[in-house]
Formats: structure tokens, sequence, C-alpha cells
């Protein structure tokens, strides 16, 4: 009797997922431990793995459908070794039919995942030149695509998969005409498909649409930034900053610090700091209601936003006021490293009492952030750009920066909120106020 795959637990308040894709096919041979399919939560991405050894019978939830925690997913027939088609008229042995990444795993090769696989395998790159990022050196689907996107040859859809005996491939239609600056070519989903497999729309050149299904993070975003606007009192207030002290410190000492602590001494963590001296100074800022009460947290955990692999992520940078530069910068590193890889735990982005986003590392001059409920605040940065400003009476040019602070006035009142980001603006232009602590 097959043997039902189930969405495993995915964290207290998590009872749903997304099915992202499923690296096997019906009929694959799976062994044990062995990734099967990758879901979503509305936090982050994990792997589902065979319970068993066995023959991947059935698949239940296609890629892009939703499914509960504990839900059957797909059926798998346990067995040792995957059995030959012709054994009895000299077929194929056992040991020939296992899939080619279990043969390279078993020759002492680094395994390279069927979605890398096949990903690589229409670019024309061999899986030996791919670096693996994935547990044990394995060849994920991303390291196959930033494979793609670093050689000549255009990166095949994440969605594309080689025609199937029974669907033989159809002749590429004639390309579209150049589309307008404002309307990219996009394409539909056909009726009835797969989540995230669309065809061509038969309407006129240049109006293409695309319907795709949101991830089960980009759903839960979008519920949190709405329900953010609805139920807190949002207001922001603005201030610039001069970074001509901060500039020249990391020039100075950029080498230093890279040779002592191995990493580079960016602007976030003399922003880390800054923020965790105003939060002490401004306690509102870090509180947040529950019920009738207002609970004001004694620590700092700070948030950082940073661009992952399938968008923007917050992990939390915990007791932030006990770390020194070098950890901020450390810690920042890996969790923008691992977002790239869709590799944060889920752990890690719950629980901040205040996010701090920079936009400016896209370009932006200036913003309103939304705060992230229950957190009652959040500081949005901005792009450093040279200024004409007034200094005893002279017009200079400095490099300036744009800071905004979101904040619940529920909670924090409107001078509290100015204090906060003057304070913020002081620590930074004069930074040794940070290690005087005054």
């Amino acid at each position: 009797m097959p043997l039902e795959l189930r969405v495993p637990s995915a964290g207290e308040s998590i009872s749903e997922v997304q099915i992202r894709t499923w690296l096997k096919s019906e009929g694959d041979f799976v062994r044990m431990d062995e990734a099967v399919a990758e879901i979503d939560t509305d936090k982050a991405s994990m792997e589902v793995p065979a319970p068993v050894s066995g023959i991947l019978r059935k698949i239940l939830a296609p890629n892009g459908s939703d499914a509960a925690v504990g839900a059957v997913i797909a059926l798998i027939e346990e067995m040792d070794e995957p059995v030959p088609l012709d054994a009895d008229k000299g077929g194929e042995s056992p040991a020939e039919s296992v899939p080619e990444p279990e043969k390279a795993a078993s020759e002492g090769t680094r395994r390279v995942m069927p979605a890398a696989q096949r990903v690589l395998g229409q670019a024309g790159i061999p899986p030996s030149s791919v670096e693996g990022t994935g547990p044990g050196g394995r060849v994920l689907k991303e390291d196959a695509l930033r494979a793609v996107e670093g050689s000549s040859q255009p990166p095949p859809s994440a969605t594309d998969s080689p025609p199937t005996a029974a669907e033989p491939a159809e002749p590429s239609p004639d390309p579209p005409a150049p589309p307008s600056v404002n309307a990219p070519p996009r394409e539909t989903r056909a009726a009835g498909g797969d989540a995230g497999q669309s065809v061509p729309s038969t309407s006129a050149p240049g109006r293409e649409e695309e319907s795709v299904r949101m991830t089960a993070m980009r759903r839960v975003i979008a519920q949190t930034l709405v329900s953010a606007q609805r139920n807190a009192a949002l207001l922001t207030t603005f201030n610039e900053i001069d970074m001509t002290a901060v500039i020249d410190l990391r020039k100075r000492y950029r080498d230093l610090f890279l040779e002592r602590h191995g990493v580079k001494l960016g602007f976030m963590s003399f922003f880390v700091k800054a923020a965790v001296d105003a939060l002490q100074s401004v306690p509102a800022v870090n509180a947040m209601i529950e019920g009738s009460d207002i609970i004001y947290r004694r620590y700092q955990d700070i948030g950082i936003a940073v661009g992952g692999g399938r968008g923007l992520v917050v992990p939390v940078l915990r007791n932030a006021e006990s770390k020194g530069f070098a950890e901020i910068e450390r810690t920042i590193a890996d969790f923008a490293a691992r977002a790239q890889r869709d590799r944060i735990e889920l752990s890690e982005l719950t629980g901040g009492t205040f996010t701090i986003s920079n936009g400016g590392i896209y370009g932006s001059m200036l913003s309103t952030p939304i705060v992230n409920p229950p957190q009652s605040g959040i500081l949005g940065m901005h792009a450093i750009q040279d200024r004409p400003v007034a200094i005893d009476g002279n017009v200079v040019i400095r490099p300036m920066m744009y800071v905004a602070l979101t904040y619940d006035h529920r909670i924090v009142d409107g001078r509290e909120a100015v204090t906060f980001l003057k304070r913020m603006k002081d620590q930074v232009e004069s930074p040794e106020r940070i290690w005087l602590e005054v």
C-alpha cells in the first residue's frame, strides 16, 4: 500500500503552505530523506524530504497549489531499489535505472537536484561547472539559474520544462512586436493549467497579459500591510543626515576593520547602533499594544530588511544592544547571503521590536515605510547624494541622506517621534558619541 507524503509542520503559527515546485516527477525513484518538493510558507521556503525510499507514484497537489499542514500531497510506494523495466528480458540492471542525480551521488560527485539539472540541460551548461550552495554541496535550482544568468545564453524560465512523450513540443510562435516602455511583454496562464505555467495570449501584439498565482509569502505581506494601514494610526516624520563623518571614518578604518574582523564595515551597523541608543532614549518607539496594555520591551530586536531570491524578507538581529559593529556586520552579511538562496530560518523572521529598511541601495530618495505590526516604528534609509547645505553661514556640498520614521501614533506622540529621529541624526553625524554613549 503506498505511503502518504504529508505537508510537514512549518511552525506554530503556520497552518497552510503553497507547493512551490516538485523536484521529482511521478514514476521517479526517491531515496529516504531526499528532497521531493519545495514548499513556501508565509515567511520562508523549505524542502519536503521523502520519509522512505521508493517510487513517487502520485502527486496530489500540483505546483502552485495550497495545502494544509498535515495534508497528503503525494503517494510513495516503498521499495529499496528501483525495479528495472525489462529485468526478465536482459534490459537495464537496477544500478543502470537509478536516476542521474542518484547515480552521481553514488559515484562521489556532487548531487544535482532535478530542477537544477533541467535548467542546466536547457542552457547546455555542464553541472560540474556550477558551484552548489545546498547541503553537502548540492546544486540547487537557484544555483543553476545564477549560472545561466552568468553565461552568454538567455536564462530559461523558472517554469520551463521539456516536453513529455505524450505532449510533443510545438513550434515556437513568432515573437511579439517590441513592447512599449510602460507595457512589457507578458503572457497569460492557460485555463485549467498548473499555477505558474503560462502560454502566449491570443490578444494583439504588445497587449499580452500574465496571470501568476501569488506566493504564500506575498499574500501574507499584502494582508499585513493592509492590516497595518487599517488598524494603526500611522504617521511619518522626516529628517536628513550629513554622512560626512561616517564616510570619512569608513575610509580610514575599512582596510583595518576587514583585516581584523573578516567583514566589510558598512553603513548599516552605524544605523543599528544609533537606533539602539534612540530606542533606549525613547522607549515608546520600541513598544507594542497588546489589548488595552502597552508592552515596553527592554531589549532591542531589530529587523533588517534584505532583498531575497523571491522578494523582501526581514530577519531579526536579536539583542542588538549587546552586539558590536563587527558582529552586526557579519550577521547582516549572513542574512543577505542566505536570503538570496531562500535559506532564512522561520525563527529568524519573527519577534522584532523595530525595523530598518534601506531603500537607498535601490536608488530611493524618499519614502514612507509601513510599520510591521505589532511593532510601533520603522526607519527608512535612502540614497546618499551630494547636496548644497548651509553650515556656519556658508553653503557647502555634503553627502546627505533623507531618513523617515513611520510610527504608530496610538503609542508614539509626535514629540517622541521627532526626538527619536533627531537622536539618530546626532549619533550618525557624530559617530564617536556611539562609543562614548552620550
